[in-house]
């Protein structure tokens, strides 16, 4: 069985962290920032820069350089620099969509947080100034106080916001405090990261016994006939998203490890449900091998595609929970995943993974085009090695 901290699995790793680095290297474009990458690596002309995809790829390659991986740091300054640049709004302040949208996501603005911690802890030139001025914005105009919640989108000017509210983009929004809360030393961050987290999951996913809404009115009011014309969304589909589970799960713990002695008693309890609805629910829903993308409110398949990320996310979240508890139930788990993704998800031939599968396992494009980043991928290679605390650019760099 597949051991996280077996010599030989930690090797293999590393092997997959460096293929999937090589994969990503090409996609710096000259625009600024980081292309969408096609299914063999090459940038999409095509498309936009978009802010998600180089702050992600800002954040992986200052990983690697924390990691030792030469003429990585080149890259991630690359990144900062784009940050910086052509993607920030340098008059209303913020970050645009992409190079072709101008309105202002919480979504992209958390991955410009991620994305600015871990190149501060990496050290790389104007990293500190990116990172103060995201958590700058992100303080002034994205966190709802009252709620203890992210407001979801502006426009470029700040007067209106989205009448919506999403739960993906405050889960993003855990992930860039609990790093940023690591790399400031300002506990304010992990502190807000737990409201956001004792919300959205201990009272909302608590209630809908654990298939957890994504989608919310501006009063925080579930919506659950959001999107049902857009069951293919990749941001924002109909239903539930299964991933999304297995991901909260994993930050959960993250969270946790960060409060340490102040850390309630739910997180752990959380965390196992929302694994345990995960697998019960979307693993082998449909008599197919893995994870199907979404599910209805009466949990049956909706969206049967098998994502790449979702099995990223159940990898990390049964590494997290088998090092959080010791118990060989996770590591089982934790193997499967790793056989699922070998067998059908890595493309050892053009590289990276593939994104998305139908349900027999053939590579498909109903949700997905292309490979865009390997965020995800990177992710589950690196993160089964680290501590639950502090987020791993700190823990590299210690």
């Amino acid at each position: 069985m597949t051991d996280p901290h077996s010599p030989a699995h930690g090797d293999w790793l590393t092997t997959e962290r460096r293929r999937l680095l090589d994969f990503a290297s090409s996609s710096r474009v000259t625009r600024g920032g980081f292309g969408w990458l096609d299914e063999s690596g090459i940038p999409d002309s095509e498309r936009p820069v978009e802010t998600w995809i180089t702050a992600r790829m800002t954040h992986v390659f200052s990983l690697a350089h924390l990691d030792g991986v030469p003429a990585t740091a080149e890259i991630a300054d690359h990144g900062v620099q784009a940050l910086l640049g052509p993607l920030r709004d340098h008059t209303h302040g913020g970050w645009f969509t992409s190079t072709t949208d101008t309105t202002k996501g919480a979504y992209e603005h958390a991955f410009v947080v991620l994305a600015a911690s871990s190149a501060a802890a990496a050290e790389r030139p104007r990293a500190r100034e990116l990172l103060d001025e995201a958590l700058h914005i992100v303080d002034t105009e994205f966190w709802d106080e009252r709620a203890g919640l992210s407001v979801e989108s502006w426009d470029r000017q700040w007067h209106s916001t989205e009448p919506y509210r999403g739960a993906n983009s405050n889960m993003h929004m855990v992930e860039a405090m609990l790093a940023a809360g690591d790399v400031t030393g300002e506990r304010i961050w992990h502190q807000r990261a737990l409201r956001i987290a004792g919300t959205l999951i201990d009272e909302v996913a608590r209630t809908h016994a654990w298939r957890l809404p994504e989608h919310f009115t501006p009063d925080w009011e579930p919506d659950p006939e959001y999107n049902r014309a857009r069951p293919h969304d990749p941001f924002r589909p109909h239903g539930t998203t299964v991933g999304h589970w297995l991901e909260w799960a994993r930050l959960l713990l993250h969270l946790e490890a960060s409060l340490g002695d102040a850390a309630p008693n739910w997180l752990i309890s959380d965390a196992r449900n929302l694994f345990e609805a995960g697998i019960q629910h979307g693993w082998h829903a449909d008599g197919h091998p893995g994870f199907v993308y979404t599910l209805d409110w009466q949990d049956r398949p909706q969206v049967r595609e098998r994502m790449h990320w979702v099995t990223t996310e159940a990898i990390l979240s049964a590494a997290a929970l088998y090092q959080r508890t010791g118990e060989t139930y996770y590591q089982q788990w934790y193997a499967t995943f790793w056989d699922f993704a070998h067998t059908h998800h890595i493309d050892y031939a053009r590289g990276s993974w593939h994104h998305e599968l139908t349900p027999d396992g053939r590579p498909s494009r109903s949700v997905w085009s292309g490979k865009p980043d390997v965020y995800h991928a990177y992710q589950a290679t690196l993160f089964p090695r680290l501590p639950l605390a502090p987020a791993a650019a700190m823990a590299l760099r210690n």
